[in-house]
């Protein structure tokens, strides 16, 4: 069984940082997309960022130069740096990834359970 787990989220003032991290743990034979989103209340879940096995990245408008995804194969995590922080980007922030299988077996998608992050003075 995969599991993501989430850490590093938190209250922070806007202009902080914060840099979340997302580890996979389990049988697992290799990632290939991962990234980030986020639910902010009352709001559909947004796509942030993705990053490719290759280290390909994909960022929504809202956060480019501001955020930064990257990831460790090798650790089976990734990372989302967050500089200068607004309350706009206060929200439950999901890790996801795709796992890729082999012998034509179809692909599995998972979900980390979230980790909140509050931007407010």
């Amino acid at each position: 069984q995969v599991q993501l787990v989430e850490s590093g989220g938190g209250l922070v003032q806007p202009g902080e940082s914060l840099r979340l991290s997302c580890a996979a743990s389990g049988s697992i034979f290799t990632f290939g997309a991962m990234g980030w989103y986020r639910q902010a209340p009352g709001k559909q879940r947004e796509l942030v960022t993705t990053i490719t096995s290759g280290g390909s990245t994909n960022y929504a408008d809202s956060v480019k130069g501001r955020f930064t995804i990257s990831r460790d194969n090798a650790k089976n995590t990734v990372y989302l740096q967050m500089n200068s922080l607004k309350p706009e980007d206060t929200a439950v922030y999901y890790c996801n990834a795709e796992e890729v299988r082999p012998f034509g077996w179809a692909n599995r998608n998972y979900w980390g359970q979230g980790t909140q992050v509050t931007v407010s003075s």
